[in-house]
């Protein structure tokens, strides 16, 4: 594994060294710098950012419980690589749960909620990689559309699962397959009919919308992904 970031300030109590490291590894493993399946080397990592093993540990530990790594029996931890059947699981998850949160937010959020979200659109619009087709919006929390959504369902228990738990896993494959020529633009116009329905109150119609997004998204990793497979096979 080459050496990936460096932390701006290694000084400082174990929690918060604890903390930088842990948003550090997120990120690259989420952007694909630290690539799908490498195996997590805690000597290396420690040597590259310069800290002990007590905290990297803990941050490695909290990465496990976002599911962004996995340990393996006798071989130790590594980032996630989902399986095709695993990543189409992961994905009817999304599709039946985001759904379910689309109808509940045309329900529940107020007239200044979805103007904030319509806010975020606007700035996902104005992103400079968005412009250049290079990919979609990938900051997180509120300035995500899927993130606002879910959280103006108002079920805790849903914002959970899909926000703490599934979270960042969702987003690593969001984000690394996002820079397919015209997806980005096709997933920008199918957020703004979904902000539509909700905006409307048409709880019926944002879940279906909702639902169509997520699985256009599916088949394109899937395509993206057999064809990675057959480009390897033609070398």
């Amino acid at each position: 594994m080459s050496k990936v970031l460096t932390l701006p300030d290694p000084a400082g109590d174990a929690e918060t060294l604890s903390d930088q490291l842990f948003r550090k590894l997120q990120s690259a493993i989420v952007k694909g710098e630290i690539a799908p399946g490498s195996k997590i080397s805690e000597p290396e990592l420690a040597r590259a950012y310069g800290v002990s093993r007590g905290p990297l540990r803990e941050a490695l530990h909290r990465l496990e419980g976002q599911k962004l790594l996995v340990r393996v029996p006798h071989v130790g931890a590594r980032v996630v690589s989902l399986s095709q059947q695993e990543l189409c699981e992961l994905y009817e998850i999304r599709e039946s749960l985001e759904g379910m949160a689309c109808r509940l937010a045309a329900e529940r959020m107020h007239a200044q909620d979805v103007q904030e979200l319509r806010r975020v659109l606007e700035a996902h619009e104005r992103d400079e990689a968005f412009q250049a087709g290079r990919g979609y919006y990938q900051q997180e929390g509120d300035y995500d559309f899927h993130y606002r959504i879910v959280k103006g369902s108002g079920n805790q228990m849903l914002f959970r699962m899909l926000c703490d738990e599934l979270y960042q896993l969702a987003r690593m494959y969001r984000i690394q397959y996002s820079n397919t020529p015209n997806r980005p633009r096709q997933s920008y116009a199918e957020h703004h009919r979904i902000l539509d329905a909700i905006a409307d109150g048409d709880g019926e119609l944002a879940e279906i919308l909702m639902r169509r997004h997520i699985r256009a998204s599916r088949l394109n990793i899937e395509q993206q992904i057999a064809q990675g497979k057959l480009q390897k096979s033609e070398a």
